[in-house]
């Protein structure tokens, strides 16, 4: 009887046990400099506080700039990094921003 398959599952089930991350680019997202946003699904609030849809994947974001915004026109995209770090960019020749996860509120 061979325990490959039995060994093999519980290597699966330990690996699996670790904490649990943020592996998404949803939530709210805070620039140094100044700035907010937030994404949840293909919905994103921007920075300059206009609510919109974008195509949206796990890793990444973009959306068009609405009117009355900084780069009004462009397409944005966003890419996460890692669990507390994304880039955005207005352009692929355009340097990218860097935003991090905003911390909790507190009330």
């Amino acid at each position: 009887m061979s325990l490959r398959g039995p060994v093999f599952a519980l290597l699966g089930l330990i690996a699996g046990c670790g904490p649990a991350l943020a592996d998404a680019i949803d939530g709210s997202w805070c620039k140094d400099s100044g700035g907010r946003l937030s994404i949840d699904g293909p919905a994103i609030v921007t920075p300059g506080g206009t609510a919109l849809r974008g195509s949206y994947s796990r890793h990444a974001f973009s959306y068009t700039a609405p009117p009355g915004e900084p780069d009004a026109g462009a397409t944005i995209e966003m890419r996460l990094l890692n669990e507390e770090t994304m880039q955005m960019r207005a352009s692929p020749d355009a340097v990218p921003q860097t935003w991090h996860r905003c911390a909790p509120s507190v009330s």
